[in-house]
């Protein structure tokens, strides 16, 4: 199998960020003085994900990143523990990431771990393990945060003319939902939480239960069904009044989706955040999903090997979500926790303000 576990900067982040971040090599043009330089790392049950930045007048400037698959939750559901192998990759690529926050001179930082070491049960064990070898010692935070988080990362997609949005971030151990409401015609949207749920399902969770390598209509359905029971107690209390909101979706299910339905010979970010889906685009580019064997997934550059065995259990997991809040649009974000992470310190230090 190729050799492709991200080992790079991540192109996805580089020159952007929530916003109005200058692209490319910007220099120091714009940086805020004295505000020093910000790091947010993220360790999914799937990805391991780090951005520095600092601030600038009107944002912050993206001047490192990283990303790459560990599947760090790989066999959790059956076995309760994070395996060794997973270990030996989260351990790789948290070094990557320590030698980056160290050449970039990052003093403020965040650094979280969610589902993965919510739920297994050498969770301790693991973090004592990585704070002893690379130095990072990783925060686990609970649901509502990562809810908060992936809302403060994306609300500047939200649509000023609409009502809000029923956010979602697709996980590879856990989904989170979120219903945003803003006032219309707001310039900079200031999104309230109405209410939020986590549930325990991911595309690695989901896909090691009901396989992800090869799919048929019907474990497809199952695996529709099986998230619909989550998200339908959900719907059903908070699912009143949909008009003029839209959906917004952060997660690489999401963004390998749009990638898709754009045809693009490869992945780019510059095209993917923010863009737009109908209803129907939706519907037409899972369909062609459900088309292809496990083969043609992987070969496919926006979804590659280390996508293809979870991308359908990524599009269960939001058919479930669309059908439970109909609505006619799509937002797709390449953004999220980091964003939201950088964010919250850069205003507790008073380098961003509350409106930014």
């Amino acid at each position: 199998m190729k050799d492709d576990t991200r080992l790079r900067d991540d192109p996805a982040s580089r020159g952007s960020s929530i916003i109005a971040v200058a692209a490319g090599d910007a220099g120091e043009a714009g940086l805020v003085p004295g505000s020093g330089v910000y790091a947010a790392l993220d360790l999914g049950t799937n990805n391991c994900r780090l951005l520095i930045a600092c601030p600038t007048d009107d944002g912050f400037r993206v001047v490192d990143s990283f990303s790459r698959i560990i599947r760090l939750g790989e066999g959790i559901s059956a076995t309760g523990c994070i395996s060794d192998a997973a270990i030996e990759r989260a351990i790789a690529a948290l070094s990557i990431c320590r030698d980056k926050i160290h050449s970039k001179k990052a003093k403020r930082l965040r650094l979280i771990a969610t589902e993965a070491c919510r739920a297994a049960s050498n969770a301790e064990g693991f973090r004592d393990r990585v704070a002893a070898e690379t130095g990072i010692r990783l925060e686990v935070i609970d649901r509502e945060t990562e809810a908060a988080l992936a809302v403060i990362g994306c609300s500047p997609l939200l649509d000023p003319h609409g009502r809000g949005a029923i956010l979602f971030d697709i996980g590879g151990g856990s989904t989170e939902l979120v219903r945003i409401e803003c006032d219309p015609g707001e310039q900079n949207p200031s999104p309230r939480i109405r209410a939020w749920m986590s549930i325990p399902l991911g595309v690695v969770t989901l896909a090691e239960h009901f396989g992800g390598r090869d799919v048929t209509p019907q474990s497809y359905a199952a695996m529709v069904r099986e998230v619909a029971k989550h998200v339908g107690p959900f719907a059903a209390e908070h699912g009143d009044d949909l008009a003029n909101m839209h959906l917004l979706g952060t997660s690489g299910t999401v963004t390998t989706l749009a990638g898709v339905h754009l045809n693009l010979a490869r992945y780019d970010r510059r095209r993917i955040d923010g863009v737009w889906m109908s209803d129907a685009d939706v519907t037409a580019t899972i369909a062609r999903l459900l088309g292809m064997s496990y083969r043609e997934r992987a070969a496919n550059n926006c979804i590659s090997v280390e996508r293809a065995d979870l991308v359908l259990a990524g599009c269960a997991i939001l058919d479930a979500i669309r059908d439970a809040f109909p609505l006619p649009r799509l937002r797709v974000a390449d953004r999220g926790l980091r964003e939201g992470m950088l964010v919250e310190m850069m205003r507790e230090d008073g380098a961003l303000s509350a409106g930014r």
